[in-house]
């Protein structure tokens, strides 16, 4: 009789074994979407953790160019500006269009307002061209050739992107994310942007963030309006009454006609 008893007692115990291990069963299954949903926020982590890129003493001129700024009377710009190595009298702007220092590597250049300091300048080259070399560099964008090349009508949120020929503008773009987050555009071919076009920022993002690294040349339509630090190899051209809130930091020219040009602050 005593045996018999223990029945009962042991399918209940079996019970509730098989009732714990599907308590478990179903708590580990209920993990699954945790864990999507972390590696998604580590994918977001990655984006914001983008490092900024370094200008160096480039970093310090509003315009700074190899071969020259030409400009159509008036321009307007707030920063300083400098061309090297080619003398200063490739510098077109006058001392009453910059609110700023224009320095030059030898006794040429605007007066009353010319500053020659090739030491200063030579580093501010080599630094802008160590950070275009840095920006084109940089390695899995988290974006690439978005929208075939043509940007226009578009958000764009944080992180890399990297386009393998030219890129088109011709329709106002967004440039949205907080004030420390990072935008790096890797453009192997030209910028073109249309007239009358607009980037717009939001959220918070700031001109002095956004890194455009072109090969090619950059243009920039009329009365449009431009956000970010250019570092162009091939040249960087604004048509008439065309502005931008950022560096125009070249390799080759700059083209200026009656542009504004401020200093990201």
């Amino acid at each position: 009789m005593k045996f018999k008893s223990l029945i009962p007692v042991t399918a209940l115990m079996f019970l509730a074994v098989m009732s714990s291990c599907t308590s478990e069963m179903d708590a580990s299954a209920s993990l699954v979407p945790q864990k999507a949903v972390a590696v998604e926020s580590l994918d977001a982590s990655k984006v914001s953790a983008l490092k900024t890129v370094n200008l160096g003493m480039s970093g310090n001129f509003s315009i700074l160019s190899k071969t020259g700024i030409t400009d159509v009377y008036k321009s307007s710009v707030t920063g300083d500006i400098g061309t090297s190595p080619i003398t200063g009298a490739a510098i077109k702007l006058t001392c009453a269009e910059v609110a700023g220092a224009i320095y030059t590597v030898d006794a040429a250049g605007p007066l009353p307002c010319r500053i020659t300091n090739a030491s200063r300048l030579t580093t501010a080259v080599s630094d802008m061209q160590t950070a275009y070399v840095d920006a084109a560099g940089r390695p899995n964008p988290d974006f690439l050739n978005l929208g075939a090349g043509n940007i226009g009508g578009k958000t764009l949120t944080p992180g890399l992107y990297k386009f393998t020929s030219a890129v088109v503008i011709p329709t106002n773009i967004t440039i949205k994310g907080g004030p420390n987050d990072i935008w790096i555009f890797q453009i192997s071919g030209t910028l073109k942007m249309s007239s009358a076009v607009r980037v717009t920022l939001a959220g918070g993002a700031q001109a002095k963030n956004i890194f455009w690294q072109i090969a090619g040349a950059a243009t920039f339509g009329t009365t449009s309006h431009f956000e970010g630090n250019v570092l162009g190899k091939t040249g960087i051209n604004l048509q008439t009454g065309a502005s931008i809130n950022g560096r125009l930091l070249a390799q080759t020219a700059v083209t200026l006609q009656m542009n504004t040009v401020n200093y990201p602050n």
